[in-house]
């Protein structure tokens, strides 16, 4: 199979403006009702709209033709970047494939993108004229805190009986010693009789998850507590997640969070994620660490077991110049997602799962005309389309090793899914 690609604009040469702004509006708040862009932590991030170039690709070197893609947007432009920060100047965002080879990922190249970080503001326009002029009104509407009228639930690929039943085939190989480690994930269909709104799901997302990366991109929209990784100059950093339990009341979620802590087969789950994520990244690096063990990630509906990793990438050598979307191709899928080894919890996935991820588990983000930027993966999402308004499909996965039960994961998968459940139904 060769690479495949559809390009709606082409690269050529563009003007790209941008200016320190002194106030800006919150961030979310300066969105559209439709087409966002959103990569938002805290108030912090990026959000952008309209759309000047765009990439949908598919196929092996998938992620290399993206990159090369973009370098040439880069290189053809006429950068105008005093701020000259992370995220400033043209910015790509893009939503990875899970399996790029095979499905469909997308990036976008939009025409203004509205920036905060560690108290610096800036707007971009790319062809736009005075970045100013482009800047909304913003503030939420009143659409933004109505409810849809009704929401109806439907399986998706699997019901959760066979679901099970494919969790216990998975434990079955992996004690006989086919595989370490799967992630199975199941889907979940959502009608509204209203078009769901992405903004006001992306707002509740953030409200409610604010340690959270609140993403959309290309109709996918979610809040992940994941960081796949991070370049800034020549230093990497990410978060890796494996291992969780639901939140409980009083005593009861302090009993939850002490049993995860000391739960043997969270912790051997947790470290196979972090061993992958680290061998993949080791070559590319002078220098990479880890922590001994992890910690808990308290969120409101779940806590994780979350260990940061960091480390400098070479100085020379092919490794040492490798961007930031081929050291995504690398890493990606970590245990996290995919499973280990890596080819066997692949073909497991495809087996049992009974759907196509899509772009869901895989990295979604954003990196500029530098080389820095920000991957995390798309987790805890629903995937919206212009096509039909008022459906959305949502996800939820879950790490499955020797010990697991398959009822016990099915309960993790709909504690995650409530987490966009509580985001649309207000």
């Amino acid at each position: 199979m060769t690479a495949a690609a559809l390009t709606t604009t082409d690269a050529a040469a563009r003007t790209v403006t941008t200016v320190r702004l002194d106030d800006v509006p919150e961030l979310l708040a300066a969105l559209p009702d439709d087409a966002a862009l959103s990569w938002v932590r805290r108030g912090e991030g990026l959000v952008g709209w309209g759309e000047v170039a765009r990439l949908e690709v598919t196929g092996p070197g998938a992620l290399a033709r993206a990159a090369r893609w973009w370098a040439e947007f880069g290189a053809a432009a006429d950068i105008d970047d005093p701020v000259g920060v992370p995220g400033s100047g043209p910015v790509l965002f893009a939503s990875v494939a899970f399996d790029p080879e095979h499905g469909t990922s997308v990036f976008v190249v939009p025409e203004v993108v509205l920036g905060r970080r560690d108290g610096t503001a800036w707007v971009t326009t790319v062809d736009g004229g005075d970045p100013r002029r482009a800047l909304p009104a913003g503030g939420p509407t009143a659409t933004d805190d109505a409810a849809p009228s009704r929401l109806r639930y439907a399986d998706g690929a699997l019901d959760p009986v066979r679901w099970c039943s494919a969790v216990a085939t998975a434990v079955r190989r992996i004690r006989a010693g086919e595989l370490a480690k799967v992630v199975l994930a199941r889907d979940l269909l959502v009608t509204s009789d209203v078009p769901l709104e992405p903004r006001r799901l992306l707002y509740r997302l953030a409200d409610r998850f604010p340690d959270c990366w609140t993403f959309a991109v290309d109709g996918l929209l979610g809040a992940t507590p994941e960081l796949l990784l991070r370049r800034t100059g020549r230093e990497l950093s990410a978060r890796v997640l494996a291992g969780t339990a639901p939140r409980g009341a009083g005593a009861d979620d302090d009993r939850l969070a002490a049993a995860l802590m000391g739960s043997a087969k969270d912790l051997a789950e947790h470290a196979l994620a972090v061993d992958s994520l680290v061998e993949a990244l080791q070559p590319y690096c002078s220098s990479l660490a880890a922590p001994e063990g992890p910690e808990l990630l308290t969120l409101a509906n779940v806590r994780h077991l979350a260990s940061d990793v960091s480390g400098v990438q070479r100085r020379s050598g092919a490794r040492g110049r490798a961007g930031l979307l081929e050291l995504i191709g690398v890493v990606h899928p970590t245990a996290a997602v995919g499973g280990t080894p890596r080819e066997a919890a692949v073909a497991v996935i495809a087996e049992l799962e009974g759907m196509d991820r899509g772009r869901y588990a895989g990295p979604v983000g954003w990196v500029d005309a530098r080389g820095d930027g920000e991957f995390g993966l798309a987790l805890r999402c629903a995937q919206v389309t212009a096509e039909d308004p008022c459906t959305a499909r949502l996800f939820a996965g879950c790490g499955i090793v020797a010990e697991s039960d398959p009822g016990a994961e099915l309960a993790e998968t709909q504690a995650k899914f409530a987490a966009v459940q509580a985001a649309l139904e207000g």
